[in-house]
């Protein structure tokens, strides 16, 4: 006990993260019993100044700090958990965060809760578990395959199963409902059991190759202590055999695997491979999931129950007390960077996690970011290839059509038409990739040359046909109905669409293959819950069928009968003038690609362009992406680029852009007043895109080689920036940016 003044009151403290828009922590007077059972990582309710709110303790002031003479102390209003829900270690890598991405510590932590526990509910909720009571139920059965199916994994579990791990075998809420109404299951609200499960192995593994073994024995060698690992594969070469062997030791341990992937459209056949392989409890982690789904995994991973956390960026701060093995798939991918508020990119803190849990990490990707080839030339990444497809697979040959001399029939070349019907008449299957939802990008006037433009954003709008004519912009989300004449020159039937979507494509490919299935796969035709799951078993049958989409079909999907891939328009990314488009489309080419030929028939890809002699569509064909790479790495080093150097951009936004530009010039000044010539500034200049949703948008990028002296005196001018603000405009920081826009 401190020496104290006679009559002097002990006050007892702790310090809590407040999800306010401010960079400090807050310190609150608690009671002697409540700050006995206050445990560092549990909620608080608290009052912060007219509003109440949910909070987590950072840290519990020891009794003899002193006190704030010009801070008055509240009181917590109610500690609502007897033990933390957030462990030390992910604590420090909130910390860590925060501080890295320049955002409030307390909004960076609230990103790390369910949204059930944000808004301050009981952490032990009742779970919904579901039950067989009728067991002899199958002729009552015998019309719906669905409810056959559910009720025979329901009597896999006599003592009943949650509702969420139903879900993941593919049973659907709607069914069991079905079947909860003919009296053959009933539902019940029992108390949930956290007890870690058993992991047994479903199915022995596959035979691995020679470059497959050799990544395996690297990665074992460094179980229970911290190596990254960038694991660079060609499209088929079976990343995931190497993935599901070396969890398969990790788990054996009683350790976790966390899985990150880039898009829940990746889930569904990632649990398929994950459940074929293990029997053990699963965490599936996405914006997907209603709320109680997600707080339910969530403890599942918090508690060790689940043995595999599967999920998506945000996953990555979910608490785990054994991890031992974390997997980033598809890391080059621009999903992995959160593009709004805390723009936190998941596999640099992915990184910095396996550093503090001390485990190994795997990066894996067919077309690894110029920024992992720049940390393998800095030995921070070991660099594991394969080099041959598994099985029987081999690399597809990719083939230019010249659009500029091509004779094209709706948009589409006659050569690739003939090339279609050949694949279908083998009842092979082929993917058409067009990466542009909507049904027309341009709305025009053929009398006076009008556009239907957005009057908010420097965009035009996409006409959609679907669930009803309208104009739709995909940069601030207006939608306008079509106008019935021109609203410029008032000519009736002038406005013609150009230019187009996947859903003009769709349209086109049903005039021109009648007798065969479209399967249009975009942002539009998957947003029903489930849509996305009912086409990726349709893919997985042997029948010929046109695959339509987006890049959602890019990403790491195992299509067997694919044998033809065509790629309709990628011109725009050659063509563009920020520095990383050429990484982009090289990655999607190639990822496109990669999903043809998979299976035990060759595959070819055929790729529409105005530019084929551009040289990296040439790059790419006569050698490889690992060439193409080599070289952008040069590229950027000469133009002092990143990964290079370091970089941080700013945006202003307000109405006015001459505001913007005046203040971003004068907090220019006083950076280079603070940091010399250590930093190097561009701007301030209008945005790519300089309007958007009514508002003007001005850019300055800061660049250094030295990153943790550039971040030292950003952080205290970054936060001049937000007092010395008018009140009208937006200003954000976004710490090594991956878009301009």
């Amino acid at each position: 006990m401190p020496n104290l003044p006679e009559n002097s009151q002990i006050i007892y403290r702790v310090r809590v993260a407040v999800p306010v828009h401010l960079y400090d922590c807050f310190d609150y007077k608690v009671s002697e019993e409540q700050y006995r059972k206050a445990e560092i990582g549990a909620r608080v309710a608290v009052s912060f100044g007219r509003q109440n709110l949910i909070g987590v303790i950072i840290e519990k002031l020891p009794e003899d700090a002193p006190l704030n003479p010009n801070f008055q102390l509240k009181n917590i209003t109610e500690l609502l958990d007897d033990q933390a829900i957030i462990d030390q270690k992910v604590l420090s890598l909130l910390t860590w965060s925060a501080q890295y991405y320049q955002f409030p510590i307390g909004e960076v932590v609230q990103a790390a809760l369910p949204t059930m526990l944000r808004q301050g509910k009981p952490y032990n909720l009742l779970a919904r578990v579901w039950k067989v009571i009728d067991l002899a139920a199958e002729d009552k059965l015998k019309r719906s395959i669905k409810q056959q199916d559910a009720y025979k994994i329901l009597k896999l579990h006599p003592n009943g199963t949650s509702e969420n791990i139903l879900n993941l075998s593919g049973v659907e809420t709607a069914t069991l409902k079905a079947l909860e109404k003919k009296e053959i299951v009933q539902f019940l609200l029992e108390a949930q059991n956290f007890s870690p499960e058993p992991v047994q192995m479903a199915q022995m593994p596959l035979t691995a190759n020679e470059d497959q073994k050799k990544a395996i024995q690297h990665i074992l060698k460094a179980q229970k202590k911290y190596q990254a690992f960038l694991l660079d594969g060609l499209t088929g070469s079976g990343k995931t055999e190497v993935y599901l062997q070396v969890m398969q030791e990790v788990l054996k341990q009683g350790k976790q695997v966390l899985v990150l992937v880039p898009e829940i459209g990746l889930t569904p056949q990632t649990i398929s491979r994950f459940q074929s392989r293990f029997h053990c409890n699963i965490a599936l982690l996405h914006s997907g999931l209603n709320d109680s789904k997600r707080l339910q995994a969530w403890q599942h991973a918090q508690t060790g129950k689940a043995s595999i956390i599967l999920g998506t960026r945000s996953a990555i701060y979910t608490p785990l007390p054994n991890l031992g093995l974390i997997i980033l798939d598809e890391e080059h991918d621009l999903s992995f960077k959160q593009q709004e508020g805390f723009r936190y990119h998941a596999r640099d803190v992915a990184l910095y996690r396996a550093h503090l849990e001390n485990c190994p990490i795997i990066l894996g990707s067919a077309t690894p970011s110029i920024d992992s080839y720049h940390l393998v030339e800095q030995g921070k990444l070991t660099k594991l290839e394969l080099n041959q497809r598994a099985g029987v697979a081999i690399m597809p040959k990719i083939h230019l059509i010249d659009l500029k001399v091509a004779r094209k029939n709706h948009g589409i070349s006659e050569q690739l038409i003939e090339e279609v019907k050949k694949r279908l008449a083998k009842k092979e299957q082929v993917l058409i990739f067009l990466n542009r939802r909507g049904y027309a990008p341009v709305l025009i006037c053929e009398s006076c040359g009008w556009q239907a433009d957005c009057p908010h954003c420097d965009a035009h709008f996409t006409l959609h046909l679907k669930p009803y004519h309208h104009l739709h912009c995909h940069h601030c989300g207006t939608i306008q109905r079509v106008p019935d004449a021109c609203p410029s020159c008032n000519q009736e039937q002038s406005l013609k669409p150009i230019g187009m979507g996947t859903a003009k494509v769709e349209e086109n490919l049903n005039l021109l293959f009648p007798d065969h299935e479209v399967l249009r796969v975009d942002r539009d035709s998957t947003s029903r819950v489930g849509s996305w799951e009912k086409i990726y078993h349709k893919i997985q049958k042997a029948e010929p069928t046109i695959l339509l989409g987006t890049q959602m079909l890019a990403k790491g999907h195992h299509f067997p009968y694919v044998t033809l891939v065509a790629i309709l328009d990628i011109d725009s990314g050659l063509l563009s003038v920020d520095f990383r488009a050429p990484e982009r489309t090289a990655q999607l080419i190639v990822q496109v690609a990669g999903r043809a030929g998979r299976g035990e028939h060759k595959g070819d890809v055929y790729l529409q362009t105005l530019v084929p002699d551009h040289p990296l569509l040439n790059t790419l064909i006569h050698k490889d992406y690992r060439a193409f790479a080599k070289q952008s790495l040069k590229d950027r080093q000469l133009a002092m680029l990143p990964p290079s150097r370091y970089a941080i951009l700013l945006r202003a936004e307000s109405r006015n852009q001459d505001e913007n530009l005046s203040f971003l010039q004068q907090m220019n000044e006083q950076l280079r007043e603070a940091a010399g010539d250590l930093i190097d500034i561009w701007g301030p200049i209008p945005a790519p895109m300089e309007r958007k949703a009514g508002r003007y948008q001005a850019h300055v990028v800061l660049l250094s080689t030295d990153r943790a002296k550039m971040h030292f005196y950003v952080r205290t001018w970054w936060q001049n920036l937000l007092h010395q603000k008018a009140s009208n405009m937006k200003i954000t920081i976004d710490v090594d940016p991956q878009e301009l826009s």
